[in-house]
């Protein structure tokens, strides 16, 4: 799965009919967040913490095991327990649409640490337990097992699940060649139907359509990718590398096509198979798999019935905080502002939940915590490494460093002669250096940086050197 996948929801969506779903500025009311926050958790040393203060973490993906484990790491002393409603072992996601699907991992190998961890770490692991809902006047949790678990500290680490097809042209839930990717067990279902010889249909253009095309393509089968878009990758990055994208996939066999609505799927006879997908226009695609990868809506769900602020995403201060102080929230479900782009985001990406992660682990600890970063996500298709670092709305211009004719290139945006955001593909040293450009907002010389005889180290020691840089 991509961290990767659908990177960033920084905004509201609305529907476009020409070309789906598109960004929107989104307000968020002051009110409701300056009072939450714990201004003694920035003081010098921090808070003192409590050897019996008890943290309940709702989530265990990659943000909620973190967040165990740094608390630990960090000395927190007091109890730690870890809800999960899924009742797989708490694993990776992204290998699931690459490694995994290909058959070159076992769920072993993804798990985020062995059973026996959470037991030495003295971690209270919940695995299949629904949360139903959080009273924050008691300082309690119920549990759908009827169980009630009180907490000094709250962390929702409660992620988000797939967008799915709209109720007017979605396959009956029975159907067993329909399938979203999220899961270990969707992951299982879906790599025992890949079968050499067989088609496919993937609907939806973004990493996650893309990786599972790759994945199915090596496994041997036909495939066909639907995208609403009028190109893949369209929400993330600019048409020229989009175009590259599209060039490698049918150069690998996919069958892409853009500007496609969805009308239905025709079922079997007993409405236990999908057939075909049909289209608005009249053309039907036979096929022995569905995958439908469509974006991720965040599970605020509990955060809204407790009365905590949601507006896209758990709104949530510097501090990680929620409009409840003793509740904190990260990772995919969070929406924060950004001190980078000053704006409100909601990142989908597990380098942004780890780091979230850190920070509440550290804040919760009284350690210092480090400032933000620049976002970064990663998508691997078929032996090409794409890495991006930052958010690239709002770019003004595009600097190529290398040629997109190779798989060797970085694409830099900018606005103002400052980077939003880089897409580095096969360039693992310009991705790393690209994170100091972006995140410290450096000024670049445009022509400097399309001059690959010039070192990147060079053109950001010369930025730095600038009077005006802070």
């Amino acid at each position: 799965m991509a961290c990767t996948h659908p990177r960033l929801f920084y905004q509201a969506r609305r529907r476009s009919s020409a070309s789906g779903w598109h960004s929107q500025r989104r307000k968020i009311p002051a009110s409701g967040l300056g009072h939450c926050l714990d201004q003694s958790a920035l003081a010098a040393g921090g808070r003192i913490v409590k050897a019996h203060e008890k943290v309940v973490i709702i989530g265990t993906g990659q943000a909620g095991v973190e967040v165990a484990f740094g608390l630990r790491a960090n000395g927190w002393q007091g109890e730690i327990t870890l809800i999960g409603e899924s009742a797989d072992i708490p694993h990776h996601l992204p290998p699931l649409s690459k490694a995994y699907l290909a058959g070159a991992a076992t769920a072993e190998s993804l798990y985020l640490r062995t059973p026996e961890a959470y037991q030495a770490q003295n971690i209270h692991l919940l695995s299949g337990i629904r949360v139903d809902a959080i009273n924050r006047e008691a300082a309690q949790v119920q549990l759908a097992d009827g169980q009630t678990l009180n907490y000094d500290r709250l962390v929702l680490a409660t992620g988000g699940r797939p967008r799915t097809m709209p109720a007017d042209c979605a396959p009956l839930a029975e159907a067993d060649n329909f399938c979203y990717l999220r899961t270990l067990s969707d992951a299982e279902r879906i790599r025992l139907q890949l079968v050499p010889g067989n088609r496919m249909v993937v609907i939806g253009s973004g990493y996650i359509g893309l990786e599972v095309a790759a994945s199915a393509i090596k496994k041997g089968m036909q495939v066909t990718l639907l995208t609403i878009a009028d190109r893949v990758l369209d929400r993330v990055t600019a048409p020229l590398v989009s175009s590259f994208y599209e060039r490698l996939h049918r150069a690998a066999g996919v069958d892409i096509q853009v500007n496609t609505q969805i009308a239905g799927f025709e079922m079997s006879a007993d409405k236990q198979h999908v057939r075909a997908v049909v289209c608005t226009d009249g053309r039907r695609f036979d096929t022995d798999l569905v995958v439908a990868g469509i974006g991720l809506v965040p599970n605020c769900e509990l955060a809204s019935a407790a009365g905590l602020q949601v507006d896209d995403g758990i709104i949530v201060n510097e501090l990680m905080q929620t409009s409840d102080p003793a509740i904190m929230a990260l990772g995919d479900c969070a929406r924060f502002r950004s001190s980078i782009y000053n704006r409100w985001v909601r990142i989908e990406s597990v380098p942004n939940a780890l780091e979230q992660a850190r920070k509440i682990a550290a804040i919760l600890c009284g350690k210092a915590c480090r400032s933000e970063a620049a976002p970064w996500f990663w998508s691997d298709q078929y032996d090409i490494g794409l890495k991006m670092v930052g958010l690239s709305d709002g770019y003004e211009r595009i600097v190529i460093r290398g040629s997109m004719e190779q798989p060797d290139f970085s694409v830099f945006y900018l606005r103002s002669n400052r980077a939003l955001a880089v897409d580095t593909v096969n360039r693992p040293v310009e991705f790393n250096l690209s994170k100091q450009i972006v995140t410290d907002q450096l000024l670049i010389d445009p022509a400097l940086l399309a001059d690959e005889s010039v070192p990147l180290k060079e053109i950001i020691a010369a930025a730095r050197a600038e009077p005006n840089y802070a």
